[in-house]
């Protein structure tokens, strides 16, 4: 049995307890091993309490989702510090390098360049950026006592507001302002239709960066909460019987979460990189 799916049912035998104790029924100790939180429990070992923070009236306490994403930054940070000096040894990746060059050479062959097309080398950077950032985030999130960055919307909205600001502003250095915002509108509409459909391009604009973000905070959070149900049911029926059909289930969604991990990281950044694309090249 694989480690995450052990801890989740040493987690799902004391959360289903203590949610039978409470009003609402079973769902509640579902959202507990899903949502973000100030306490970080490594159950049956011990608890960690993190610092509570607040200024100007507003809560900026350091969380679970927050200590993580601080993880994954040192993950990424260490790991092309090492890359990057086994390229001063050698030209020849090896191992660990040549498995981060494949990635990055199907961000930019596969992802950046057919979507963006001429000019696309000044998005790489940040298009790298987001894929490694999610694609860690997610499997960070599979590992015991993990948790998933990318499942809380206010991580994945926050990403999508970056690429939002990306896909203007390449937009508008490459066309120019007014250029920018006269590409948006299909030439040779009529006259009375131009104000509605200016209207609805606007709307445009902010419902792609909407779609990215709750398309990977409903993927990361779903497959999660399925593992969790399918574990829980054993308890909550209190019978033993459900347990081989339990586990083999909720196996078969861990290894299903581990191809959702790499495709959400794809889909979140070809998309980007595509409404990058249609920004600067309007004309096509």
């Amino acid at each position: 049995m694989l480690p995450e799916t052990i801890i989740a049912v040493s987690d799902s035998v004391n959360l289903v307890e203590a949610a039978q104790q409470q009003e609402g029924g079973g769902a509640g100790w579902i959202m507990h091993h899903i949502l973000d939180s100030k306490v970080m429990d490594f159950e049956p070992f011990f608890t960690i309490h993190l610092p509570e923070i607040h200024l100007f009236g507003l809560d900026i306490s350091i969380t679970k989702h927050t200590v993580f994403m601080w993880l994954v930054f040192i993950i990424l940070v260490v790991i092309f510090n090492i890359v990057a000096k086994s390229y001063k040894k050698s030209f020849l990746p090896k191992g660990l390098s040549n498995m981060m060059e494949v990635l990055v050479v199907f961000v930019k062959d596969e992802i950046a360049k057919p979507t963006i097309g001429k000019g696309y080398e000044k998005f790489l950077p940040f298009l790298l950026t987001v894929f490694f950032f999610i694609l860690v985030c997610n499997f960070v999130g599979l590992l015991p006592y993990g948790a998933t960055a990318t499942s809380n919307i206010s991580v994945t909205a926050t990403l999508a507001i970056i690429s939002f600001i990306v896909i203007q502003a390449g937009g508008i250095i490459k066309n120019g302002p007014i250029g920018y915002f006269k590409g948006l509108m299909p030439s040779g509409l009529p006259l009375p239709l131009v104000p509605v459909i200016f209207v609805i391009e606007i709307l445009g604009l902010f419902t792609k960066p909407f779609a990215l973000a709750v398309r990977l905070f409903a993927n990361m959070t779903a497959g999660h909460i399925v593992i969790i149900a399918l574990l829980g049911l054993i308890f909550i029926l209190q019978t033993y019987f459900v347990a081989p059909v339990s586990v083999a289930f909720a196996l078969s969604i861990y290894l299903l979460e581990i191809l959702v991990a790499l495709i959400q990281a794809y889909i979140f950044t070809m998309l980007s990189s595509l409404f990058i694309g249609m920004a600067v090249h309007q004309e096509h």
